[in-house]
């Protein structure tokens, strides 16, 4: 781990690095954001190879499809999208996606903008709480 970011897992570090040099390249700018937007995100594996980003509760997962990598926002479909980057998962109860492939440029403000939103509900006792009804 390098030791400006301690909160930083080797077990991330072996899931970018098998990956194609497109979904490395997305998957570091995502891990970057996902640091940038609060120092204490954490990283971690789950379900045996996923990342995750958490702090007081998930942020975000990473997966890489064949021709794509899926970010997961565990945000119970509360944060607002103004920049309409979700691209998967509307209904979803729990999770929605952002689907970025090759060539395609991250839109690091609105990302990072829905990360911190995420970190704040989370530390306001996470999105089931806070979502009416919930």
């Amino acid at each position: 781990m390098a030791d400006n970011f301690p909160l930083r897992d080797p077990r991330v570090d072996a899931f970018i690095v098998a990956l194609p040099d497109w979904q490395q390249e997305i998957c570091r700018q995502v891990r970057e954001l996902v640091h940038a937007a609060d120092p204490a995100v954490a990283e971690t594996i789950k379900r045996t190879t996923q990342p995750y980003f958490v702090l007081e509760g998930n942020i975000c997962a990473l997966l890489a499809a064949k021709d794509h990598v899926n970010v997961f926002l565990y945000d119970g479909g509360i944060v607002p999208d103004p920049e309409g980057i979700i691209t998967g998962g509307h209904d979803n109860k729990t999770a929605r996606t952002i689907a970025f492939r090759q060539g395609e440029s991250i839109p690091g403000q609105a990302l990072t903008a829905m990360f911190r939103q995420i970190i704040a509900d989370n530390r306001a006792g996470g999105w089931r709480k806070l979502k009416p009804g919930g």
